[in-house]
């Protein structure tokens, strides 16, 4: 069995040199990219089993390399490694698909668990197939990946959407931040859980502001739900 192929995407020489010593040493192949030109170049030009990639690049940011991977591959995990501990950067890298996230200064034991993780773990996509979901006057086609409110076509993310069906396919059931990220965002997401609470504010602002009535209940000390009708 070959040993997995990965990316490592960074400008700092040094800290670039020893992640590959240290991958190396675990029996990982190994290659560098040094900007987010080169990167996108490596990524499209082969299959690899995982990309550690820098959010600060020259000549392409890592985010937008990221977003350029993904119009076309969903499937290859991909960890950002980023000197930001800012809940939006980490919210706009997982929300342009990011696998996971780990903020710099880190320790290597640590990066090598998640990298462990992520290449025994396919990607995690909340399943989304199935009938059309609905609550009131919002309708939901898992398939088309449609979101329709009194006939109003309502844009939503990736994210967001499987946030909206994983709401929807447990109405009426209190999920707690736990929960959603294990369905939504994998088992294997090492973030905050406080991202649930971004991505929950994001969606009422879309799906229930302007609206008589909220579907989206916030229950104290416990999570989040959707229910039929709320009192």
């Amino acid at each position: 069995m070959s040993q997995p192929n990965i990316l490592i995407v960074e400008d700092e020489q040094k800290l670039s040199r020893v992640l590959q010593l240290e991958l190396e040493y675990e029996q990982y192949v190994t290659e560098v990219a040094a900007n987010g030109k080169d990167a996108l170049q490596l990524i499209e030009a082969k299959d690899w089993d995982l990309v550690l990639l820098d959010i600060m690049l020259p000549e392409l940011s890592g985010l937008e390399v990221l977003r350029r991977v993904r119009r076309s591959d969903e499937r290859t995990p991909i960890i950002l490694l980023t000197a930001r501990d800012q809940v939006h950067d980490k919210v706009s890298g997982l929300d342009l698909g990011a696998n996971d996230y780990i903020t710099k200064p880190f320790q290597i034991e640590e990066l090598l668990a998640r990298i462990r993780v992520h290449l025994r773990t396919p990607v995690k996509k909340y399943d989304s197939n199935g009938d059309t979901l609905s609550v009131g006057n919002l309708h939901i086609n898992p398939q088309s990946r449609e979101v329709k409110r009194e006939d109003e076509q309502i844009e939503l993310t990736p994210r967001e959407f499987d946030l909206l069906v994983c709401l929807l396919k447990n109405k009426n059931i209190v999920l707690s931040r736990e929960q959603l990220i294990e369905q939504v965002w994998g088992f294997d997401y090492f973030g905050d859980t406080n991202v649930v609470d971004v991505y929950i504010r994001y969606l009422r602002q879309k799906v229930d502001k302007g609206y008589d009535q909220a579907y989206i209940q916030t229950v104290r000390g416990v999570g989040y739900t959707i229910k039929d009708h709320v009192s």
